[in-house]
């Protein structure tokens, strides 16, 4: 029997051009399912990095996606779903939920995937719901959403490859921090990500931990990146903080430093917690609603209060000062957590359970006023 027969085929439509969360998490999945022999499509804007990351195996769809108003993209993605016959048609985010309107009563099912605690008016008209924390299932299931259709699906980051010793020498010399004790940032310089409570952290700590200078590292960009330099600079700390912009591998940077910290003051899940863990550095992070779910404090991580510089330096210190022993007890339990819990292999299984699930229509039932089956 073909694949196209015996298993269910998934079409994945991605509105965003960029490398947000939502967009990098779309690409891993879609990748992983190709090279698992699942049959699957995606639908994305035509020349964006999503299209570009996109395993080249995979048969692609474009469709400009502008709002929901735009309606050459859901004829676009009609034409997709006609071409292709997928059982399921997973969307990512607001945009491309919003344009992507399904019968209920008869397949292709509609699956929204959300990243966050949003609007649901967007969302509502799909036929089935998947979130990545177990908050997000709450949130979905508390505002309306029916349980049966609502499931929790965590994401997964790629395995980072081990990077050699010369190449963080390298990349040590380069940065100027031969000698030091590094704390990493990572991560899009936006007013959730609690940057600028990360600064005023770094500047209450000493400036060396014995004869060892202390410096941080800043990788990633966004909006807030001349203020956050600014006030670096009023802090007296310019000197120590590095700013390196976004990198499409970050595996050297987690790899270099002796401490990687998520200073977030929201964050839905935290996929740089799963990257830390997966990159064997020990994680420090605020107590937001994400980083509160996958950490258990002292054990695969240590937490700090969020908004609360002060209480995040003492923590950052303790950090710092702990024994050897220690630091690898959390580091090899961080890095258990992700292998065990939120691998690859883990996740795409348990997509493909839920697609099975849908696709045999057991799971779902069909709308209010819809038809009782989706066959």
């Amino acid at each position: 029997m073909s694949d196209a027969i015996s298993l269910p085929r998934s079409l994945h439509v991605v509105g965003g051009k960029g490398s947000g969360g939502a967009e990098r998490f779309a690409v891993r999945l879609i990748n992983a399912l190709a090279q698992r022999g699942q049959p699957v499509a995606a639908v994305t804007v035509a020349g964006g990095e999503v299209a570009r990351a996109i395993d080249p195996g995979v048969r692609q769809y474009h469709a400009p996606m502008l709002g929901v108003w735009d309606l050459y993209s859901r004829w676009r993605i009609n034409r997709a779903i006609a071409d292709f016959r997928p059982d399921v048609v997973q969307t990512y985010m607001g945009r491309a939920t919003r344009i992507v309107h399904l019968p209920p009563d008869r397949p292709p099912v509609h699956l929204a995937r959300l990243g966050g605690f949003y609007n649901l008016k967007g969302y509502r008209h799909a036929h089935a719901w998947v979130g990545n924390t177990h908050g997000i299932r709450d949130y979905l299931t508390t505002h309306g959403l029916p349980a049966a259709r609502v499931r929790y699906i965590g994401n997964f980051v790629d395995a980072p490859r081990r990077v050699a010793a010369a190449e963080l020498d390298a990349l040590r010399r380069q940065l100027g921090l031969d000698g030091c004790r590094i704390v990493l940032g990572l991560g899009r310089l936006h007013p959730n990500k609690g940057w600028a409570d990360l600064l005023q952290a770094f500047a209450r700590l000493p400036a060396a931990l014995g004869a060892t200078p202390l410096h941080l590292v800043m990788v990633g960009d966004g909006p807030l990146r001349r203020e956050l330099e600014q006030l670096a600079q009023s802090l007296g700390i310019a000197a120590r903080v590095h700013w390196a912009g976004w990198k499409h591998d970050p595996a050297p940077y987690y790899q270099l430093a002796d401490v990687f910290v998520c200073a977030s003051v929201h964050e839905p899940l935290g996929n740089v917690i799963l990257e830390a863990w997966a990159n064997r550095v020990l994680l420090v992070s605020t107590r937001a609603q994400g980083p509160l779910e996958l950490i258990q404090d002292g054990v695969n991580g240590l937490l700090a209060p969020v908004s609360d510089p002060a209480a995040l330096a003492a923590v950052l210190h303790a950090a710092l000062v702990l024994e050897p022993a220690h630091t690898d007890r959390l580091i090899e339990a961080g890095h258990a957590e992700v292998d065990h819990h939120y691998s690859e292999a883990a996740i795409v299984g348990d997509y493909v359970a839920l697609y099975a699930a849908l696709h045999d229509d057991a799971a779902v039932p069909a709308p209010a006023g819809a038809a009782p089956s989706r066959r």
